[in-house]
């Protein structure tokens, strides 16, 4: 696969990867930032846990 960016969003991540030791490259990076993303937004709770953040949300005065 293959994703085109922005040549200002790509100056920004090169220089973001050479302020790191920690990414090799550019496309590390972006790998890295996706999978995080992705494992945001794979958050999954059981019924209790659901239950339970949604109490404690009304409880705050977040919901009715």
């Amino acid at each position: 696969m293959q994703i085109t960016l922005s040549n200002e969003l790509t100056k920004k991540l090169e220089e973001r990867v050479a302020q790191s030791s920690e990414f090799p490259s550019v496309e590390a990076y972006v790998q890295y930032v996706l999978e995080e993303v992705l494992k945001q937004t794979e958050t999954t709770y059981t019924k209790d846990q659901e239950a339970a953040v949604k109490e404690r949300l009304e409880n705050l005065g977040y919901l009715e």
